[in-house]
């Protein structure tokens, strides 16, 4: 399955690097919080582990570790305008259930 993006969200990663003025990729994780479990990790990425997957859509790089590619494979990564509010929107097959406040999720 993988990890996708939508050409939206692939933009917006690309301004983020550009503007940063180096990287090689976005890091997609995850990290035990919230009340539901687990919550989604954004960062840059300069330098690969041995062990990172990456998943390559429109020009970017996308970096998954094996742990959390176990609760992130199939997801798309979007990035979405609502109202005054913006940011990137994960769609994920994996998730049973997320708490009220859709900070964290269950698989």
């Amino acid at each position: 399955m993988g990890i996708t993006l939508t050409e939206k969200a692939a933009q917006r990663v690309k301004a983020f690097l550009d503007n940063r003025g180096k990287g090689i990729g976005l890091r997609l994780g995850v990290k035990t919080s919230g009340c539901s479990g687990l919550a989604y990790v954004l960062e840059f990425v300069d330098v690969l582990n041995s062990e990172d997957q990456v998943f390559e859509q429109y020009g970017v790089n996308i970096i998954v570790d094996p742990k959390s590619l176990v609760y992130l494979n199939g997801i798309e990564l979007d990035y979405v305008k609502e109202g005054l509010n913006e940011g990137f929107k994960y769609n994920n097959p994996n998730v049973k259930e997320s708490c009220g406040c859709g900070e964290s999720f269950h698989v």
